[in-house]
C-alpha cells in the first residue's frame, strides 16, 4: 500500500473513531446557561412548561420531567429528580420509568409518593412542606406552594405540593413550583436562582410575580410555567432598580 493510500486510511480511521465518540458522548454533556458560584457553576437547560434540568458539579437534577422519553433523549440521565405536584404537567410516571436509571433518586411530596410505581418508590424521599434531606451534597428543602385567591384555592391546596429550595455550597436555588405569592416565598433570602411560575387562573398573575420577586430579590430569576403571561411586563415590573438579573427563556419551543 503506498504511503498516501496509508495517510488517507488513518484520516478516514481517525474521522469515523472521532464520529463514534462524539456519538457516544451525546447526551452525556448538558447544554444551558452557565452560572457560576464560589464552589461551581449550575446548568440551566429549560425543556418545557414547567419542566427543567440543572446541572451541579457532576449532577444532573430533573425538575418535573414530563412528555415522554423522547424529550430527553439528547440529554444524560439523571442523578435527582424533583416532582412538585400531582398535576400532568408535572408528574409522569412513563416519563419517569423511561428517564430514571437504578441510581437515581427521586424527592416527591406524600401526594405524589403514593402514586409513584413500587419500582421507584425505594428510590423515593418524601417530604412534607418544611422538611428537609440531604442529597449528593445538596440541601434540598420542602417549601409550601399553594393558592391564596378564593376562586383559585380549587387548583393548589397548601400542603400537597411542594416547591424546592436547593442548597449547595453558598448558593440557594429555589423553584415555585405552582404558587401564588405566598408569605413563605417573599420571606426567602439570599437566593442566587429563582423560577417563579405565573399563569392565570392557577397560579398566579405577572403583577402579583413581580411585587414577589421585588420583595425577595434573588440575584436572577426565570420566569417559567408562564403560558400566555406577558413576559415583557413582568421585566418592566420588576424593573432595574431591583437588582434582580431577569432572564427569559423560551420555555415553549416545538
Amino acid at each position: 500500500m503506498s504511503s498516501s493510500r496509508t495517510i488517507a486510511t488513518c484520516l478516514a480511521g481517525c474521522l469515523l473513531w472521532g464520529l463514534r465518540l462524539a456519538a457516544a458522548e451525546a447526551g452525556t454533556t448538558l447544554p444551558g446557561d452557565r452560572i457560576p458560584t464560589p464552589e461551581g457553576e449550575w446548568i440551566v437547560h429549560p425543556i418545557q412548561h414547567a419542566t427543567f434540568v440543572l446541572g451541579w458539579q457532576n449532577h444532573v437534577i430533573y425538575v418535573d420531567p414530563v412528555g415522554g422519553a423522547n424529550r430527553f433523549a439528547a440529554l444524560p440521565r439523571p442523578d435527582l429528580v424533583l416532582i412538585t405536584d400531582i398535576h400532568g404537567d408535572h408528574f409522569s410516571v412513563e416519563t419517569l420509568q423511561a428517564v430514571c436509571t437504578p441510581a437515581t433518586r427521586l424527592v416527591a411530596p406524600p401526594a405524589v409518593a403514593e402514586r409513584i410505581p413500587d419500582s421507584l418508590r425505594k428510590a423515593t424521599t418524601i417530604l412534607t412542606n418544611g422538611a428537609s434531606t440531604q442529597l449528593m451534597g445538596l440541601t434540598i428543602q420542602a417549601v409550601p406552594m399553594y393558592n391564596l385567591t378564593p376562586e383559585r384555592l380549587q387548583y393548589h391546596p397548601r400542603g400537597r405540593g411542594n416547591g424546592y429550595l436547593i442548597t449547595a455550597g453558598s448558593s440557594r436555588v429555589y423553584i415555585s413550583g405552582d404558587t401564588e405569592d405566598i408569605p413563605e416565598m417573599r420571606s426567602l433570602r439570599d437566593i442566587h436562582i429563582a423560577f417563579v411560575c405565573m399563569n392565570l387562573p392557577y397560579t398566579m398573575s405577572v403583577e402579583q410575580a413581580a411585587d414577589a420577586v421585588r420583595s425577595f430579590r434573588p440575584r436572577i430569576v426565570y420566569p417559567y410555567h408562564y403560558r400566555g403571561s406577558d413576559l415583557e411586563r413582568f421585566r418592566a415590573l420588576v424593573g432595574q432598580d431591583s437588582g434582580v438579573e431577569i432572564r427569559l427563556r423560551d420555555w415553549y419551543r416545538p
